[in-house]
């Protein structure tokens, strides 16, 4: 572990892999593989730490890091309450492919496919085979105890194409797709707010008659903020004359990724939307600065308020409905190739951070609109 200011972080995943070697399925105890899964049971129990890891996977290219996603994933399973036995890096004749087969205490059966990408076609037949093998081998009941898992790394919300082959061959009870982020998310349900695995079981799996379950814990979810989250507001916003700084998240859309949609909005159109329930939305005023942070990415781009939003839909803006609220911006930098990573390093220097454990969860921090203070949103624009 290093230290910054006072501090401890994780040692970053490219270095955990230089030192534990190239990653494949050579057999033995003491192989490269094992060591780092062994690595990741007895070391990284944090969800925050896991999500820096694989933030780091999907950055970076290469076998070694699409193999050390796959575990990732795996570990993120036995997080959220899932035996989990790790699945081969390729497949091989004679053994069944799966990347991960997770068993749940209920009964209950996950047989996780890893993707980084939707780039190249995917066909479900191949996950359908493997839960098929299982059920042959006796590893899994029947299928009626059993889901085929998709978790893919970057999803491309212009493909769809592995969504439409579910639909089309209807299995959409066999198999669903979760993005990593959204698994990532669950993990950190279970450890900042009252969720248990039969929770997250009610949220995978497809749902029955009784839709009581998820109702139900997304009343806990609301009645109960995580302990450790600061409000959105840390203070009252400052008198008129006066900067407020801000973060904001900005999510892919079917019809474009969060880059495109600040290329188009801030850095042509020299705009910007919120929603009806935006965070801040009311407190927004000209001469406040934003920064505008894309799921994991990082921080790509900021520029200065010139406006109070207006109930004035733009023709540009996807989703009009959702984000009626528009207003002009100004002095636009962006970076959409060369974000801020806000991983343990930068969290270690933020105020916000300041006195907490930077590998806890912290997808807190970038999940809504949220003032800052000056210090922070400098270091998070390169300003500093």
């Amino acid at each position: 572990m290093s230290t910054i200011t006072g501090k401890k972080t994780a040692i970053s995943l490219r270095k955990i892999l230089n030192l534990v070697g190239k990653l494949d399925d050579s057999p033995g105890i003491e192989t490269p593989r094992e060591r780092f899964r062994a690595f990741l049971k007895e070391n990284v129990q944090e969800v925050g730490q896991i999500r820096d890891y694989i933030e780091e996977c999907l950055r970076l290219s290469g076998d070694q890091y699409n193999r050390a996603l796959q575990d990732l994933v795996n570990h993120l399973g036995s997080l959220l309450g899932f035996e989990v036995q790790f699945g081969r890096y390729h497949g091989v004749k004679g053994e069944i492919g799966f990347d991960g087969h997770w068993k749940s205490p209920t009964g209950s059966r996950i047989v996780v496919e890893v993707k980084t990408t939707e780039a190249y076609a995917i066909k479900t037949s191949t996950l359908v085979g493997y839960i098929d093998e299982l059920i042959s081998e006796k590893r899994i009941p029947a299928w009626d105890k059993a889901l085929g898992l998709y978790v893919v790394g970057r999803p491309d919300p212009k493909v769809n194409q592995l969504e439409n082959a579910i639909k089309a061959e209807k299995r959409i009870d066999q198999l669903r797709i979760i993005s990593v982020e959204s698994l990532l998310n669950l993990a950190e349900m279970i450890n900042e707010y009252e969720v248990d695995h039969e929770d997250i079981l009610a949220i995978l799996l497809p749902s029955g008659p009784t839709v009581d379950p998820v109702v139900d814990l997304m009343a806990r979810v609301i009645a109960r903020p995580p302990p450790e989250e600061l409000p959105l507001e840390v203070e009252p916003p400052t008198e008129i004359g006066e900067a407020n700084y801000w973060l904001t998240p900005v999510r892919s859309e079917p019809e474009a990724t969060a880059e495109q949609v600040i290329q188009t909005l801030v850095g042509q159109e020299q705009m910007y939307a919120f929603g009806e329930r935006t965070p801040g939305r009311k407190h927004l005023k000209p001469g406040d600065w934003l920064c505008f942070h894309a799921s994991g990415k990082g921080v790509i781009a900021h520029a200065k308020v010139m406006s109070r939003p207006e109930k004035k839909p733009h023709p540009k803006v996807q989703h009009k409905d959702k984000y009626p609220w528009t207003f002009r911006v100004g002095e636009a930098k962006l970076y959409l190739n060369d974000p801020v990573i806000i991983d343990a390093e930068v969290r270690a220097n933020l105020e916000v951070f300041r006195n907490r454990d930077l590998n806890k969860s912290w997808g807190w921090f970038v999940q809504a609109t949220r003032r800052i203070d000056l210090k922070d949103f400098n270091i998070l624009t390169r300003r500093s």
